[in-house]
């Protein structure tokens, strides 16, 4: 393995471990504040108990985030000298608001967690919110970051210099807005279902099925309010990159060719070298109105772009394929959720509806790894867009493939450990908790 490739594989690994574990890290805490609010509200005694369980799964994941978003600060400089070389000045302040915003999550954390019976009720619950509040700045910070590399801003790029900078508007470039909203929700989304599948899994087991009733709920409500609202963003999305990265969009959607109406491409595969997709479904005009809001506008296309320029088109288009698939999967669910709560309370108690949450568990996380193979991918080949060329920023020094088999032992065990403690966690529901529901009343 080549040092190019495996600096990219290294970075691709430790991003996708590490957007799980902020992901929930970031979301988690609301799930927590509501319960805990409830229990404020009610004096009921699951509540209390919700809210304690799930801000162990909180502690967890804000201890195995911090880990892995460390190691990510550092493979930037250590992978890729030159860009950091060049661009850390221009966009390192979300990096440095990221780094208050942590810390302000990690006191607040210690706050709630061993502020039971010690403060006031209503600023313990005060500290709990803050640890989302705060954990959720980190993440848009980190994503405005990202869509800087997409969206480059707040400087002149002179005979190979990079002059008049102004971090301000580097950090609030035109991507920050579309990609941290998109990113945000889908992290409810994820976070939402993921939590709303493991406790109806237990409902289903009868096990401590008040408790775990209570908890699907708030999670289930969460994640599909999120899922019902991606697509909007989505819509959002598509539009920006459809002005900014042209060659991005007709990668996502295997566009090969420029033209007026363009049809929006379902499924497929992309044959690169005769430039067509096979065994896909066409809807004429469609991507036109998705990318410009007029079924007859023209979409560029990859012939528009010199192939050295061109991202990878099979992986862009599946991974895109994929997260609108499983996007599409979650919003079914969920309207079928919204009807049950609405109109058809039996669908309610059925373990028919369950076992979907159940299925659904995986299907967030799946459609952030692969909304971040779009994002990262389609970018390419360049780390900052028309700017620096990822090739140009790698380091030079040897034996990287050696550093990529480490860091995927040390992930894959990680990974490990965190589903252990989290599978200790839900076994060891304290007794209490499988009250019958008056007594926990």
């Amino acid at each position: 393995m080549d040092n190019f490739l495996a600096a990219r594989s290294q970075m691709a690994l430790s991003l996708g471990f590490h957007i799980i574990f902020s992901c929930i890290g970031m979301v988690m805490p609301f799930f927590m504040a509501v319960a805990h609010y409830y229990y404020l509200k009610t004096d009921k005694i699951v509540y209390k108990n919700i809210t304690k369980a799930w801000s162990k799964g909180v502690a967890i994941f804000f201890a195995t985030g911090a880990v892995s978003g460390t190691v990510l600060s550092f493979e930037l400089g250590l992978l890729w000298p030159k860009f950091m070389e060049h661009a850390g000045p221009i966009f390192g302040m979300p990096f440095s608001l990221e780094g208050t915003a942590f810390f302000i999550e990690a006191i607040a954390l210690g706050f709630f967690l061993y502020g039971w019976d010690r403060f006031n009720k209503w600023f313990h619950w005060f500290t709990g919110v803050i640890v989302g509040i705060s954990g959720l700045a980190s993440g848009i910070l980190v994503v405005a970051a990202n869509a800087w590399m997409n969206s480059p801003a707040g400087f002149d790029f002179v005979d190979g210099q990079y002059i008049n900078v102004d971090p301000i508007k580097a950090m609030f470039n035109k991507a920050w807005f579309s990609q941290s909203l998109h990113m945000s929700i889908a992290a409810f989304a994820a976070t939402g279902f993921a939590v709303a599948g493991v406790h109806a899994l237990m409902i289903i087991r009868r096990q401590n099925v008040y408790f775990h009733t209570k908890s699907f709920t708030i999670a289930a409500i969460f994640g599909c309010v999120a899922a019902v609202l991606q697509p909007l963003s989505g819509d959002i999305s598509a539009k920006d990159v459809a002005k900014r990265q042209p060659a991005k969009l007709a990668a996502m959607e295997a566009h090969f060719f420029t033209e007026k109406s363009a049809g929006l491409v379902v499924g497929g595969i992309p044959d690169t070298e005769n430039k067509k997709v096979g065994y896909g479904i066409k809807i004429p005009g469609l991507l036109s109105f998705m990318a410009h809001g007029d079924f007859s506008s023209e979409v560029k296309g990859l012939d528009q772009f010199p192939e050295k320029d061109q991202p990878s088109v099979p992986i862009t288009h599946y991974a895109f394929q994929i997260m609108v698939g499983l996007g599409m999967a979650m919003m079914g669910i969920s309207f079928l959720y919204f009807l049950a709560l609405w109109k058809k309370k039996k669908w309610l108690q059925s373990d028919w509806l369950l076992k979907l949450f159940v299925a659904a568990t995986p299907l967030g996380f799946l459609a952030v790894e692969a909304g971040w193979t779009v994002t990262e991918v389609g970018r390419q080949p360049w780390i900052i867009y028309n700017v620096m060329r990822t090739a140009d920023a790698v380091t030079p020094m040897p034996g990287i493939g050696y550093s990529f088999y480490m860091f995927t032992i040390m992930y894959f065990s990680l990974a490990a450990i965190v589903i252990f403690m989290l599978y200790r966690q839900i076994k060891m529901v304290p007794k209490l908790y499988d009250l019958p529901e008056g007594a926990q009343d």
